[in-house]
């Protein structure tokens, strides 16, 4: 269990930054909010009858509303946000490099609203880290920074992260990982259904978009969520957030190997940096 618990944070990393290749994938073949749709109906069909199996139980109707809002963010806000940027022309690269961001946000937000430190050793690493961020992603800021409108989408994923992870940790911490799940993709549907409606539920059931639903279901929304809110709760928030600084040399990497994208030896030396950027935002003293 020692070993799993410590493999974590990079499992959470590489199945992470999938979700921009199957994104990316996906709406090629439907509308991003009835994509989001088809994704949230799925999941909760398959984590209803386990939780039923399992017994597990259901939050009070006191928490039911908190357990949505994180939800809600985290999903139905990020996720939206992230898929809208990229339905209207955002490169997946610069979309990462905003994600790269929610890292500052949440060390900047975790003090006043969880009343964690965020020592000067860290806030060295977030500026490190970010730095990195800008040089792996640096190349595909020159392919074109997509519409005004799609850049706002990316910026606001970075919002509704940043809030949906101190929310989770300051509200969602007692919640049961099964049930309360359940309860935050059902939020996120009944947000998104009507932008959803609005597209007129869009979508072409092709081969390529089956897998990337799939993916995205199974290994994001079941697997890769899940491992995320276990490290919120094990972990500060600042902590957590400073893995998204992985995601996008993460994200570089497997375009590279996927698409054939061109990956420059700058590249190489932002990932290097936001590697030690993590190392000095997450270490803790033992002396």
């Amino acid at each position: 269990m020692a070993l799993l618990y410590a493999s974590m944070p990079a499992i959470f990393v590489l199945f992470w930054s999938t979700g921009f290749i199957g994104g990316k994938l996906g709406l090629q073949s439907a509308a991003p909010f009835t994509f989001l749709l088809y994704r949230f109906l799925i999941v909760i069909a398959l984590l209803l009858p386990l939780a039923i199996i399992w017994r597990a139980p259901w939050p009070s109707r006191s928490a039911i509303l908190p357990i949505a809002i994180g939800g809600v963010l985290v999903h139905a806000g990020y996720l939206g946000a992230v898929f809208a940027g990229l339905s209207f022309g955002v490169e997946a690269g610069v979309g990462a490099l905003m994600a790269g961001l929610q890292p500052v946000l949440t060390a900047v937000f975790a003090a006043p609203f969880l009343g964690e430190r965020v020592n000067a050793r860290q806030w060295a690493g977030l500026g490190l880290g970010f730095l990195g961020v800008i040089l792996v992603v640096w190349e595909k800021l020159g392919l074109g920074l997509g519409t005004p409108l799609g850049m706002f989408c990316s910026f606001m994923s970075v919002v509704f992260m940043t809030a949906g992870t101190l929310w989770q940790k300051k509200f969602g911490g007692a919640m049961d990982l099964r049930t309360g799940s359940i309860v935050q993709f059902a939020a996120s549907a009944i947000v998104v259904l009507p932008l959803a409606a609005l597209e007129g539920f869009r979508v072409e059931w092709t081969p390529s978009f089956i897998f990337a639903l799939g993916w995205l279901c199974l290994v994001l929304s079941v697997g890769t969520i899940t491992v995320l809110l276990v490290l919120i709760r094990r972990g500060a928030a600042a902590e957590v957030a400073s893995l998204f600084f992985l995601v996008p040399p993460t994200t570089a990497l497997l375009a590279w190997l996927i698409f054939d994208e061109k990956l420059a030896a700058l590249s190489f030396v932002g990932m290097a940096l936001v590697v030690v950027a993590v190392a000095m935002v997450t270490w803790k003293k033992r002396l």
